[in-house]
């Protein structure tokens, strides 16, 4: 038997389905073979003893009506657009309130995909599948879709699991790892950086991913350094709605140094992509930022007509999860328009939906605010309970800053009861953990891009 050339299918599987084609359309092995070729010719090369060259399959392709590299591949002609098409139709499903039509839909393609052995058009699938399921909140579930995905795609070179690896990462974020989701985001990105110039979009997207995990933990200047290089790996990018996620996770380093304007220009023009993309999700994620600014400043009634949009659109959209992420701060804005007891009702319900491993920052959050309301309303054993679960959850997912605050807070309620050497030692907690190693400091920074230094920004601007 003739060895294959690297790339080439075996010489055996092209002879089987050139037999199951024939034998499909009601042909013999002469009428196959007639009159360029012999059936004794056909019968060598079906039986895998023979590598026909590539005129030869064409001259067989186009007497079975195929194409060449149906009869090469096993795969029809169109069937890749045809399956890309559908993941972009099923997020549009999922996207107009229609999640079960979107699933069946990616369930579907994975059959056809995996039939036909087109593994990276199945990772493509389970990564498709793991994002909508995030969406839901079923965050184990959809973690393990990416991660299906990459061991689909462990032999193929790196770019290629990019999209995988930031769903893992997300994945582990929203469910409080956040430390690990740094981590492993981090690790990619030197193993990118590490092999030569990467692929700039793939790179892009893993920066633009690091940002919330740095933001968390602390590390304003590492996610500022990050969204820079990002920024400066945007123009070399054609995926527009790649590009808008980016500047959505920008405007959060805007925030973080109280540049507002700032921000808010970035989330525009995350925004305009995104309206024209006809993608609902992250639209409505930008109404979400564009809340938490107006709150930031104290625009509290445009900061409670954006984040209720944006509560909306979500869960329209199937991403109930986000929207109970938005909902926590839109009952800080309540509270702060004087509705309190509205406010502790909302937080009481979703807390139902959130805690650890599911949605732990936000967890915090909401204690950490009904831990207020109840401190303002001069009830000290609730709000001290209420500050205690989000000091544990936040100790959880390591999200120091923050600890910090909560720790301050304790601290304030406890030296306000005379309850002096406990005060202390919640205000040294928060203190310690910010000044912890690898807090601040998350070992070295990520090996930057290898492009000359007079192609990077020194801060992040927008392009």
């Amino acid at each position: 038997m003739s060895v294959p050339t690297p790339g080439e299918p075996p010489a055996d599987q092209v002879g089987a389905r050139l037999q199951r084609l024939r034998t499909e359309r009601g042909l013999t092995q002469r009428a196959l073979a007639e009159p360029g070729y012999t059936a004794a010719y056909v019968s060598t090369v079906e039986a895998g003893k023979a590598r026909p060259s590539e005129a030869v399959l064409r001259y067989f392709a186009d007497r079975l009506q195929v194409s060449y590299q149906e009869l090469v591949s096993g795969v029809p002609a169109g069937l890749r657009t045809e399956i890309m098409d559908g993941i972009a139709e099923a997020n549009q499903l999922v996207d107009g309130g229609e999640g079960a039509a979107g699933e069946q839909l990616l369930a579907e393609l994975t059959e056809r995909a995996t039939g036909y052995g087109i593994t990276d058009l199945v990772a493509e699938l389970h990564t498709a599948r793991g994002a909508l399921l995030l969406r839901r909140g079923a965050l184990a579930e959809g973690r393990e879709e990416f991660e299906r995905a990459e061991a689909l795609l462990a032999d193929q070179p790196l770019p290629a699991r990019v999209r995988a690896v930031r769903g893992r990462a997300t994945a582990h974020y929203l469910e409080g790892d956040v430390r690990y989701a740094c981590y492993l985001l981090e690790s990619t990105i030197n193993e990118l950086n590490g092999g030569g110039l990467p692929d700039p979009g793939s790179l892009m997207l893993l920066y633009a991913a690091v940002i919330g995990p740095y933001l968390e933990l602390g590390a304003l200047e590492r996610a500022t350094k990050a969204a820079g290089l990002a920024l400066d790996l945007a123009p070399r990018v054609a995926d527009p709605p790649a590009v808008a996620a980016l500047h959505r996770s920008v405007a959060r380093t805007h925030v973080a140094h109280g540049r507002y304007a700032e921000a808010e220009a970035a989330l525009v023009r995350a925004q305009e992509v995104y309206q024209q993309w006809g993608i609902r999700v992250e639209f409505a994620q930008c109404h979400w930022m564009r809340g938490y600014l107006a709150a930031q400043q104290g625009r509290l009634a445009e900061a409670e007509t954006e984040l209720r949009t944006a509560a909306r659109m979500l869960r329209e959209s199937g991403a109930a999860f986000y929207a109970v992420q938005v909902e926590v701060e839109l009952a800080d804005v309540r509270w702060r328009l004087g509705h309190t007891a509205e406010a502790e009702e909302l937080l009481g319900q979703l807390l139902a939906s959130l805690g650890p491993g599911r949605g732990a920052v936000h967890a915090a959050a909401a204690h950490r605010l009904l831990g207020l309301i109840r401190d303002r309303a001069d009830d000290p054993a609730a709000a001290e309970q209420h500050y205690r679960t989000a000091l544990e959850l936040q100790r959880e997912a390591d999200v120091t800053g923050d600890l910090a605050d909560t720790a301050r807070l304790l601290g304030d309620l406890l030296d306000r009861q005379g309850r002096t050497r406990e005060a202390v030692a919640a205000y040294r907690s928060g203190l310690l953990r910010l000044a912890r190693p690898g807090t601040t400091t998350l070992g070295p920074a990520p090996v930057p891009p290898p492009v000359p230094d007079t192609e990077r920004h020194r801060a992040p601007t927008l392009p």
